[in-house]
Parts: C-alpha cells; structure tokens; sequence
C-alpha cells in the first residue's frame, strides 16, 4: 500500500500576502503570513508548526 494516510490533499490553503496588512493568528493573535483581507482559519508559522505537531502520524 503506496499511499500516505497523514497527508491531507486538497486542502485549501489561504494565499500568502506580499505585504502588510497581515491577518491575525487566531490562536496568538500575532500577524501571520497571509494577507489580512483572508476569510478563514489563519494560524502564524509557530501555531501551524505546533498544530502539525500535534496532528502528525504517531505510527
């Protein structure tokens, strides 16, 4: 069996912004990487890191 059950395809992902004004995390509320203008769950790299983390395969 080939296919990788962690991965997540199509998954919509918010476009990144190529400059201020950036949209809050909705976790931390510190800027993120996408533009402000976004409609939808935007985290920071830290809270995507920490929540790949915590959603990755344990096995």
């Amino acid at each position: 069996m080939s296919e990788d059950h962690c991965t997540i395809r199509d998954a919509a992902e918010p476009p990144r912004a190529e400059g201020p004004p950036y949209a809050e995390c909705v976790l931390c509320r510190e800027p993120t990487e996408y533009p402000e203008s976004y409609k939808g769950v935007t985290l920071c790299p830290v809270c995507e890191w920490q929540e790949a983390q915590r959603t990755a395969c344990s096995g």
